[in-house]
């Protein structure tokens, strides 16, 4: 069972800047793609981030161009990497590990933009 652990969130104004970490308690190697989604609340969960085992990666429309991930994989961790952050972006943010047709998800954390 993969446990996914994620670090980073908290509260910052607009126009302001947040890391998230995830750190898997196994390697990732064999993980098919890695990601982060959030959901606020009365919404639905939506992608937010993904990178694949080859390293590539896709975002969505509202964070492209503000929103990097990364994977290191010495370290068991993928990262996210928002800048320019906007109220919109309040939410809770979790990781998502997918291993065949398997998906685990950490436990969130909240990040609140203010105005």
């Amino acid at each position: 069972q993969v446990q996914l652990v994620e670090s980073g969130g908290g509260l910052v104004q607009a126009g302001g800047s947040l890391r998230l970490s995830c750190t898997a308690s196994e390697s990732t190697y064999r993980f098919n793609a890695m990601g982060w989604y959030r959901q606020a609340p009365g919404k639905q969960r939506e992608l937010v981030a993904v990178i694949s085992s080859g390293g590539i990666t896709n975002y969505p429309d509202s964070v492209k161009g503000r929103f990097a991930i990364s994977r290191d994989y010495a370290r068991n961790t993928v990262y996210l990497e928002m800048n320019r952050l906007k109220p919109e972006d309040t939410a809770v943010y979790y990781c998502n590990a997918h291993i065949g047709n398997y998906d685990y998800w950490g436990q969130g954390t909240q990040v609140t933009v203010s105005s």
